[in-house]
């Protein structure tokens, strides 16, 4: 006699045990991701501290074979993208890893060097600055207040010194969110050496172009970070199936902020040239991986 098969009851939708992992986050990874495909799944943990993918029962045969893709390569770009727009929603129990585990093994898993190296620096030169170090940083770290060869030869990296400093808390997590989401995604698909180019160009262009329209006086991430939008968007439109890719209503918003920024509409002082920069910058040197470079 056939051993019949495992299920459960959710949401009023019958679900059966499809497989059985040792690992909680590569479990909800795949779960949250076969979710996003339009199946209904769940993660339960058993008592010898496993866990156990549940998916849809009449949608097993598309389960099975997409977990055969994904586990060939459980980090790739569209599944960790599939899981921070899904987001977590299995309970978490005692016997379940511990929540600043999880969170630490997703954070370091999804950026790559590249990624958590500038992450950790923003942050570092954030709390410095807060603890009261602010003007002696930012004045080793601004644009140049004229900028010419000479300034350069002397002080080259003031070049790319602005986008490390933040000036506020919404300011630094809304840049580094991003940065971490985006650039850990790129960095994971096409390497280090990709998002070194994209980061490097955007931070030289944006603060250029903004320090022409403004003056030295800005700072922060955010032209980088809306290279990296605009990055993405173009490559998932020239490459569709790569894996790399941003949700339309992400993509919606970050430019409907960008507009609100050049109608001085918010309440906050926008770099908005840099932003636009950057996302042009983003754009072209996506144009340029996939037709040139051929990546």
């Amino acid at each position: 006699m056939s051993e019949q098969p495992i299920t459960i009851e959710e949401n009023g939708k019958c679900l059966q045990a499809l497989v059985q992992l040792q690992d909680h986050n590569i479990a909800l990874l795949f779960a949250n991701y076969i979710a996003t495909q339009g199946i209904a799944s769940k993660v339960v943990a058993t008592q010898d501290h496993s866990f156990v993918v549940f998916c849809q029962q009449d949608s097993l045969a598309q389960a099975k074979a997409e977990f055969d893709a994904f586990i060939q390569h459980p980090y790739d770009g569209k599944y960790q993208q599939a899981a921070w727009q899904h987001g977590d929603t299995v309970e978490v129990r005692a016997n379940d890893l511990t929540l600043l585990k999880s969170f630490k093994e997703n954070f370091l898993s999804h950026a790559g060097m590249m990624t958590l190296t500038v992450f950790a620096l923003c942050w570092l030169v954030f709390l410095a600055s807060i603890l009261g170090w602010a003007q002696p940083i930012f004045s080793s770290v601004k644009f140049y207040h004229q900028l010419s060869v000479d300034a350069f030869l002397h002080e080259p990296l003031r070049l790319l010194g602005p986008a490390i400093f933040h000036f506020s808390w919404l300011h630094i997590v809304f840049n580094t969110m991003w940065w971490w989401q985006i650039g850990g995604s790129i960095e994971k698909l096409l390497g280090k050496g990709v998002l070194i180019n994209l980061t490097l160009i955007s931070a030289i262009g944006s603060n250029v172009g903004q320090f022409i329209v403004s003056g030295p006086n800005f700072g922060g991430l955010s032209g980088v970070v809306y290279a990296l939008v605009g990055f993405v968007w173009w490559y998932g439109y020239l490459k569709p199936d790569s894996g790399l890719t941003l949700s339309k209503p992400i993509i919606g918003f970050l430019l409907f902020w960008l507009l609100l920024g050049f109608a001085e509409l918010l309440p906050v002082n926008m770099a908005n040239t840099a932003h636009l920069i950057g996302l042009i910058s983003g754009c072209l040197y996506a144009i340029f991986t996939v037709k040139v470079a051929n990546k």
